[in-house]
């Protein structure tokens, strides 16, 4: 095995362990250098322990050949092949295209009994999305950039990235000494993009190095990882059924945890109730309920309160989740 061989099976090892492997590993490869590059390490370190699948979003005339040359590559190796169309709901093009392919990828995985599903992240990727994130005012979640290992939403399928430790010069250097032209998406130049324009400046900040940003991003991954676990303990131990709410269909919430940890209990209670909310909503309800005024978010109403809590032996704030009473129209 060559250098980089050994070196992806170790990063692939570290993020799914040989004993969690039910099924081959499937690569979502669009014939970029990245994904190639994916390609061409899992097939060294995995030989006859993956599949492909190359999706074209329908928004380039090119997108097809680009597949089709997936395909040819993938059949040189003996490697299964899935072409994958997806159709974009209107709206936000970018965000539009992520969905549909994480959901055409995890209906793949699971027609195909696939182990995990892996993507071509690499450390310049990273970088790029924790100094974005920083730019807009991102939460600790968002500050965890791209995570490496999760599973795709909606579904039970293993997501990894196992480049994340990668820069692009090392992916490229490796498809090109395969003798391989990769595509290139125009959008990945394009400045109407905000990732376009931050890479274009980022390409002339030779002081920054990508992979130590990615490893802070992996610092602060695991930090929300600990909260998320606090905030699972916070569930169970502090959120009751209300009884006394019509129907059941309420929470009590004995809200006494630091604030970036009850915004995730207020989120799982307004999902609990059949509500979706963002966390900035969930933060601005926590500032409005912890000044001890009534709430709204999500189609549910939160109004707070100070009582004794059995449970503790202490007064503390209560507030009580329930769904929104309908509105009379006239």
């Amino acid at each position: 095995m060559t250098q980089g061989g050994a070196r992806f099976a170790a990063d692939l090892a570290a993020l799914w362990p040989e004993a969690e492997r039910g099924g081959p590993l499937g690569l979502a490869v669009s014939g970029g250098p990245d994904s190639l590059a994916l390609l061409l390490l899992a097939a060294e370190a995995l030989p006859g322990r993956i599949a492909v699948a190359s999706i074209d979003h329908g928004l380039r005339p090119e997108a097809a050949g680009e597949v089709a040359l997936v395909e040819r590559i993938a059949a040189t190796r003996a490697i299964p092949f899935t072409p994958i169309t997806v159709t974009l709901a209107p709206g936000n093009v970018q965000a539009e295209a992520r969905d549909a392919r994480y959901a055409a990828l995890a209906r793949w995985a699971a027609q195909s009994g696939l182990g995990a599903v892996a993507t071509a992240h690499h450390a310049d990727d990273q970088a790029e999305t924790l100094l974005m994130r920083l730019n807009r005012g991102s939460g600790l979640a968002g500050l965890a950039g791209v995570r490496a290992r999760t599973v795709i939403e909606g579904s039970e399928i293993t997501l990894l990235r196992p480049l994340l430790g990668w820069r692009k010069a090392e992916l490229e250097a490796l498809v090109a000494a395969a003798g391989i032209t990769p595509v290139q998406d125009p959008s990945n130049a394009n400045p109407a993009f905000d990732r376009a324009r931050l890479r274009a400046r980022l390409a002339e900040a030779d002081w920054l190095d990508p992979v130590r940003i990615a490893a802070s991003a992996a610092h602060l991954a695991e930090g929300w990882q600990a909260l998320e676990w606090y905030a699972e303990l916070d569930w169970h131990e502090m959120v009751m059924r209300d009884t006394d709410a019509p129907g059941g269909l309420g929470y009590t919430y004995c809200a006494n945890v630091p604030r970036v940890i009850g915004l995730e209990t207020i989120l799982r209670i307004i999902a609990a109730l059949g509500g979706r909310a963002a966390r900035s909503e969930a933060a601005r309800a926590w500032d409005r309920l912890w000044a001890g005024e009534n709430a709204s978010l999500g189609g549910v109403l939160a109004v707070p309160g100070v009582e004794r809590v059995e449970k503790v032996g202490v007064a503390m704030r209560v507030w009580r989740f329930r769904p929104e009473p309908a509105r009379c129209v006239n």
